[in-house]
């Protein structure tokens, strides 16, 4: 007899190996199927995925298979995983996620990574303008204790949501508020202003593909080229920015030459960008002038 991964034929139709099967193969139009199949599970059990291989025989409830269909259909429907089962890993943290915040995304530990490459100030004060679910506020905080971060939102679920996975962290030294860019910062000065905002353009196809379709558009579009934010930042931020802090942005593969030319009119030094594992510039910093 050929060997296979389906379960012992002692596992009902109700088990766990049975029911991973079924689930990939309604997942099938899905490149990470198995993966999704896997989280889908562990989210009804309230497991660990370790569990699923330590007791593939164990029977779902009735409950459980109804709740995992629900799941599945929604899946096959396009919906994010992440929001199906209500957070997304980054960086080394577990941070809860809801429809009024974008999805972390692995790319944008990049960014994180930028600026931790940095020379900055022992004791920084760092800005995240458009914190969502505080992920770069959070990340920057794990590895730099001693920097005081804020993250700012004009969504006030977003900022509630970033409070949460603060704590849910043991991150509580950052702080978040609302606001719309700087129109709810007082007369502050930072060492590091950071961000990830809009900045895909308002009749993109992107719009239409995969998660972004269930994600706020408010946190994804940004004008025609999709720079009308980063232009309006760029402007706003030497009021806020100490001499000799950095600047730093996330932003589509194909707008790092405009972005460096708002920079350069803007006065900024050390203008340079950093390219993505694919070759392609998706972070811009430049450095504000000491004099």
């Amino acid at each position: 007899m050929g060997t296979h991964s389906r379960a012992p034929s002692a596992c009902s139709a109700h088990c766990i190996a049975e029911q991973l099967v079924i689930a990939k193969a309604q997942l099938r139009a899905f490149d990470s199927a198995g993966i999704d199949s896997r989280l889908l599970m562990c989210h009804v059990l309230h497991c660990e995925p370790v569990y699923l291989m330590t007791w593939p025989e164990k029977e779902l409830t009735e409950a459980q298979l109804g709740a995992l269909g629900q799941l599945i259909a929604k899946r096959k429907a396009g919906h994010p995983i992440a929001y199906l089962i209500g957070y997304r890993d980054f960086w080394s943290l577990r941070l809860q996620v809801s429809p009024a915040t974008l999805i972390p995304r692995p790319e944008t530990e990049l960014l994180v990574e930028t600026v931790l490459a940095l020379s900055l100030p022992q004791h920084a004060t760092v800005l995240d303008l458009g914190t969502g679910t505080g992920a770069i506020a959070l990340a920057l905080a794990s590895e730099k204790p001693e920097w005081q971060i804020t993250g700012i939102d004009k969504s006030t679920e977003a900022v509630a949501l970033a409070k949460q996975n603060a704590q849910l962290n043991n991150l509580p030294q950052v702080s978040f508020k609302q606001s719309d860019w700087f129109s709810n910062i007082a007369n502050e000065t930072f060492s590091l202003i950071v961000s990830n905002p809009p900045y895909v353009e308002d009749d993109s196809i992107y719009l239409r593909q995969g998660d972004v379709r269930f994600e706020p558009a408010s946190a994804l579009t940004s004008g025609p080229d999709g720079l009308n934010d980063i232009r309006l930042i760029i402007a706003k931020t030497q009021t806020y920015l100490a001499k000799e802090g950095w600047l730093v942005f996330e932003h589509g593969y194909q707008q790092a030459p405009g972005i460096q030319a708002l920079f350069t009119k803007h006065g900024f030094e050390q203008i340079h960008s950093v390219n993505d594992l694919n070759g392609h510039p998706r972070i811009t910093l430049g450095r504000y002038p000491a004099l």
